[in-house]
């Protein structure tokens, strides 16, 4: 069964083909909007994936885990649940690394790249990414949004997700060449 939840009114506007989702060129209100689909991440579209990661500003890079073996590590781990976004001239204007542990899943690099932004795309990507988890039985899904990121933040408020008040986040670096660098 399909992840509804908070997100069932965003479904009315696509329409499922397969595990696909295809936005049609017009919205409702007869505003013009960028045709894209949404697909399953594979590791051919790195290079696209990673030449999106690099025009969004403030995003935060790892050396090792998203280098194209880090990432096609994690895809491997995680072969259905990480999704990107495809326009209509086959570049990649949107992506979400989603994977889980077994217990939680997550969200990692959620983007759209700006041209492509309130077409829908995110909320498209992060349904395709819930029904996933859904399939493998997993019941909840985490993110982390940086604190100085107010466009990621504004659009998880919009879409429903909780931000936590009751827990601090910790983190505990194994390797030092895994250096993190921003985008500016």
């Amino acid at each position: 069964m399909p992840f509804y939840g908070k997100c069932c009114i965003l479904i009315k506007f696509y329409r499922v083909a397969g595990n696909m989702v295809v936005l049609p060129g017009k919205r409702q209100d007869k505003r013009m909007k960028k045709a894209f689909t949404i697909r399953t991440m594979t590791i051919e579209d790195y290079e696209g994936l990673y030449a999106l990661w690099m025009t969004i500003r403030g995003f935060g890079i790892r050396s090792i885990d998203d280098s194209r073996e880090g990432v096609e590590r994690f895809l491997r781990r995680n072969p259905a649940a990480s999704v990107v976004a495809v326009a209509e001239d086959g570049g990649i204007v949107g992506g979400i690394l989603c994977g889980h542990d077994g217990r939680r899943g997550c969200l990692y690099h959620v983007c759209v790249r700006e041209d492509y932004r309130r077409n829908g795309i995110g909320k498209a990507m992060v349904v395709h990414c819930m029904n996933a988890l859904k399939a493998e039985g997993i019941n909840k899904v985490s993110l982390i949004a940086f604190t100085k990121n107010d466009v990621g933040n504004a659009f998880w408020n919009q879409v429903g997700w909780t931000k936590r008040e009751d827990l601090n986040y910790y983190d505990f670096t194994l390797n030092e060449a895994n250096i993190t660098e921003f985008n500016k």
